[in-house]
């Protein structure tokens, strides 16, 4: 049976080889693609028609039970659905451990002392963790990065736009120049695509997060000159209830839980060595060192809880399970939708990449413009067809950030908001807010880029 690590830096998922594997394709009936998009619904519309009764993580995993347990049984009926089926139950055990060992381990990372929450530190901030995506991944990123940004805008009134555009940058467009940035492009590396292919991609980054980061500070300068003089009273007396204003910057926990994360990523990038659980187990190590050594006062400072991991942890079980038929269905029916053009493919990427997991979305996908391109394998696609690989990549990579879905850190960076305080949009809205933010931007990197 084959397995591939999907890995960008230290934004991991292990997930099965799919169409052109030496695996025997799974064929399911449409129908049990339904408790996916039941799913999907319910993350949507429960948050806002039973608020209360969905705050809950246990009632979030009654809802995911119900509707991925039929699909497991199901998938036992079919050939091919115990091995499918056994594929992402490991891709999930690696995207939760991994998860939980960046949640844990820049849990311990305190930054204090008086940085003002105006716009030009906030795009700063936001410019700082769209390089470091291409450095250690979208996930290390965003996890090292939200919970300072919280802090210092933590008392602002108007601040639910930081993290949703923190989402944008951070956990998905600013990780496409290495195939360290996300994950799907590292599977591309491991399928053969050179490493030096994704910073041929600069044009698409540069444009598509210069508008996206113009875009935060117009928006962020109007919700500033918003804020009220008592907000910004209480600014002056200190960013912390313990740290005086004006109090010079300082980072603690960085020398002990640095070296942790630095583990991490040395443990993605030599899992295709291990078996597994090995690596698994070598990460859960690095978070219970840290969670040992780390003095719990600076977690405190952090508002460090259990509760956004054990919310992903809920609710990715259930989309785990459940989207095996839709990504069966994709493998065995896209060659027959007529697409050809790099704007096609950019396109339907990702779209699909903003429902599924954008990683196995980028492999299928890209089998499928080798298919069209003549190409032999992915690897071939890049020295044939570069346009259509690039259409690929920045569709899986760009259109992540249009769903608290699209993404492994999206829906991470989500709940750690909500923890800290800060309000986050429903769903659907958080969906509406980016097709009007991106939707414009995508538009233009067609023109430029994939236009017949």
């Amino acid at each position: 049976m084959t397995w591939r690590l999907v890995a960008a830096g230290v934004g991991l998922v292990v997930l099965p080889g799919v169409a052109g594997a030496a695996d025997a394709p799974v064929r399911v009936h449409p129908l049990s693609a339904v408790p996916f998009v039941l799913l999907l619904g319910a993350v949507a519309v429960l948050p806002m028609v039973a608020g209360y009764w969905w705050h809950h993580n246990r009632n979030k995993g009654l809802v995911a039970a119900a509707l991925a347990l039929p699909v497991a049984v199901y998938l036992f009926t079919v050939p091919g659905g115990v091995a499918a089926l056994g594929h992402e139950v490991e891709a999930y055990v690696s995207f939760i451990v991994l998860l939980a060992a960046l949640y844990t381990i820049s849990g311990g990372v305190v930054l204090r002392g008086d940085l003002p929450p105006t716009p030009a530190v906030n795009a700063g901030l936001l410019g700082l963790g769209v390089v470091l995506a291409n450095l250690v991944g979208t996930t290390g990123a965003s996890m090292l990065l939200i919970r300072p940004l919280l802090r210092i805008n933590a008392r602002r009134k108007r601040r639910a736009h930081v993290p949703v555009f923190f989402i944008f940058l951070v956990s998905n467009t600013g990780g496409l120049l290495t195939p360290l940035g996300d994950p799907p492009l590292f599977l591309g590396y491991l399928e053969g695509v050179p490493f030096a292919f994704t910073l041929t991609l600069w044009p698409q980054w540069l444009v598509v997060n210069g508008l996206v980061l113009a875009v935060f500070f117009v928006w962020d300068r109007r919700a500033d000159r918003g804020e009220s003089a008592a907000a910004l009273a209480e600014h002056e007396a200190g960013p912390e209830p313990d740290v005086p204003a004006h109090a010079p910057l300082r980072v603690e926990g960085l020398l002990l839980n640095g070296p942790l994360l630095v583990g991490v990523v040395g443990v993605v990038l030599l899992k295709n060595r291990l078996p597994f659980p090995a690596a698994e187990l070598l990460m859960l190590g690095l978070a219970g060192l840290s969670l040992w050594k780390t003095p719990r006062p600076w977690r405190a400072a952090n508002g460090f809880t259990w509760g956004p991991m054990a919310e992903v942890a809920v609710l990715f079980a259930g989309i785990f399970v459940a989207m095996v038929p839709a990504l069966a269905l994709l493998t065995e029916r896209g060659a027959a939708g007529g697409v050809t053009e790099p704007w096609q493919f950019f396109w339907l990427t990702g779209v699909l990449s903003s429902l599924l997991d954008n990683a196995p979305t980028y492999l299928t996908m890209a089998q499928l413009a080798a298919a069209v391109g003549g190409c032999q394998d992915i690897a071939g696609l890049a020295a044939g067809r570069p346009d259509l690989l690039a259409a690929v990549s920045c569709g899986a990579v760009f259109m992540g950030a249009n769903s608290y879905i699209g993404n492994g850190p999206n829906f991470m960076v989500k709940a750690i908001a909500e923890e800290a305080g800060c309000p986050m949009p429903s769903f659907g809205r958080y969906m509406l807010v980016a097709a009007a933010v991106l939707g414009p931007v995508f538009g233009l990197v067609t023109v430029l880029f994939f236009r017949s």
